[in-house]
């Protein structure tokens, strides 16, 4: 880890997203994007990616400056914080790509450096792919990565078994370090997976406005949602066929027993609230 400072923080909540394979249409890095620049986030740590990126499988990309000047931008992995706006708590704000070598390491190293800051509480951002249709809200899901948080956030336990990406490594290395965790997954519509989604970020955002109860203001993705969505239609209003596949997923979404398992965003936000409140709050003298 490269520390260029070591912050002191108020009860600090990390946020951390991954460009790869947990990031369907780009909408956890978008959204940590915005949460880092909105809250002008103070850079402070980084990894170094020599350690753990294979640049022939992630390869910096190379661009002109003045026309002229070659410019190598590398892939990377680095920490802000921020004051959260009207609380009186920190946020530490991880972007990164999802690594190709030496996985348990990485994420030792983000452990360590969540516990060195006294990180109350990790939350991971992702996007998935699903069969939802774009003309719907955003789904938005949570899990917690241990029974026992499970049980007292409301949410559902991981239940997946499969290959798994580094969001999922991560989990399992804050559980067995002690740190409280949870995922935050907006689903993307898989028809349009290839196109950065700016309307799963945004569920993201306010997903975490609900959590952390805090006004982040994200009119600018409101406006860069509203555009996508109405340049998706135009798309469809000359193809027939997928027009037609979007109706019968909008079919489909009208099912309520299909989304009964998940918790609600509304569940989700109040029993986090409830949660952080309870960690920082002295035990009541018997």
């Amino acid at each position: 880890m490269d520390w260029q400072s070591r912050p002191s923080l108020r009860s600090p909540i990390l946020i951390a997203a991954f460009h790869g394979w947990n990031d369907g249409g780009s909408a956890a890095t978008l959204a940590a994007t915005f949460l880092r620049t909105s809250l002008d986030a103070v850079p402070f740590a980084s990894i170094d990616p020599d350690d753990y990126i294979d640049f022939q499988q992630t390869r910096p990309h190379v661009s002109l400056t003045d026309g002229m000047t070659r410019a190598i931008t590398w892939p990377e992995i680095a920490f802000s914080h921020a004051p959260l706006p009207g609380a009186d708590r920190d946020v530490v704000i991880c972007i990164g790509t999802e690594p190709n070598l030496r996985w348990r390491a990485f994420t030792t190293e983000i452990a360590e450096l969540a516990e060195a800051l006294g990180v109350e509480l990790a939350l991971t951002l992702g996007g998935l792919l699903a069969d939802t249709p774009h003309t719907r809200p955003v789904p938005v899901s949570g899990a917690a990565h241990d029974a026992e948080l499970a049980e007292r956030l409301g949410l559902r336990r991981s239940r997946y078994e499969g290959p798994t990406g580094i969001v999922g490594v991560l989990h399992d290395t804050f559980g067995r370090r002690g740190l409280p965790s949870a995922s935050l997954w907006a689903a993307v519509p898989h028809y349009i997976a290839a196109n950065t989604n700016p309307a799963a970020a945004l569920a993201l955002v306010r997903q975490l406005e609900a959590i952390l109860d805090v006004d982040l203001g994200p009119d600018d993705l409101s406006e860069a949602s509203d555009v996508f969505l109405r340049q998706i239609a135009e798309v469809l209003e000359s193809d027939a066929e997928t027009a037609v596949y979007v109706q019968e997923l909008e079919r489909r979404d009208g099912d309520a027993d299909a989304a009964a398992s998940l918790p609600s965003g509304d569940d989700l936000a109040e029993e986090l609230q409830r949660f952080l409140r309870e960690r920082r709050e002295p035990p009541a003298e018997s």
